[in-house]
């Protein structure tokens, strides 16, 4: 797992390091342009602007929100992403935070049309995903939506497969969201696969 210097230290290369494993469709990052647009378009034809991005990194999704009218919200751990994003959304409201330790305090405070979270999660326990879910379903809007675009698999076989595949390339300090193993806690919990090892997974309230 990457630590807040890790960030840091990544914050200047990061679009280009996604968009190269994106364009060649290879883990991890396969679909991850496809994904972000899915989310894009999702929420602004949702009603209600108010967004909360967790883990917002150099702010690629949000900052496009923002340019559409939205209000934005975020937490990241990384002062240096926090310096690149907020450059691209002056007005937004971004706090630095560990969000394995839940939402910062004046986050916990507010309320939201949708929550995302794009490719931050997988630094989460399976617990912690599901105590920070948890958290964060009281915090949407009537209709609101959790939004999240990660390294994602239907079933633990799928992601064995796809660690096969990836061979030395896999990350065994990441853990990747299983919707099998969710959807008993969250049953709402919908999953749709974008490419060979990511999806959207959304949850409403």
């Amino acid at each position: 797992m990457l630590n807040s210097k890790g960030f840091d230290l990544w914050a200047g290369g990061y679009d280009k390091s996604v968009s190269l494993s994106d364009e060649s469709d290879t883990y991890p990052f396969a679909g991850y342009k496809v994904i972000l647009n899915e989310i894009y378009n999702r929420v602004l034809s949702s009603p209600g602007k108010r967004v909360l991005d967790i883990g917002f990194g150099t702010g690629t999704l949000t900052s496009k929100l923002y340019e559409q009218g939205c209000c934005i919200f975020g937490q990241d751990f990384s002062d240096k992403m926090i310096e690149v994003a907020q450059k691209k959304m002056p007005e937004a409201k971004l706090y630095q935070g560990d969000f394995s330790r839940g939402l910062v305090k004046e986050l916990k405070q507010l309320s939201y049309d949708a929550i995302i979270a794009t490719y931050s999660l997988h630094h989460l326990t399976d617990h912690q995903k599901i105590c920070f879910l948890g958290e964060l379903l009281p915090l949407l809007n009537e209709g609101g939506c959790i939004y999240i675009g990660d390294v994602a698999f239907a079933t633990r076989d799928e992601l064995e497969k796809c660690k096969l595949q990836a061979g030395d390339e896999w990350d065994e300090a990441e853990i990747y969201f299983v919707f099998d193993e969710l959807k008993s806690v969250f049953p709402k919990l919908v999953f749709e696969p974008m490419s060979c090892c990511a999806g959207i997974l959304t949850l409403r309230k």
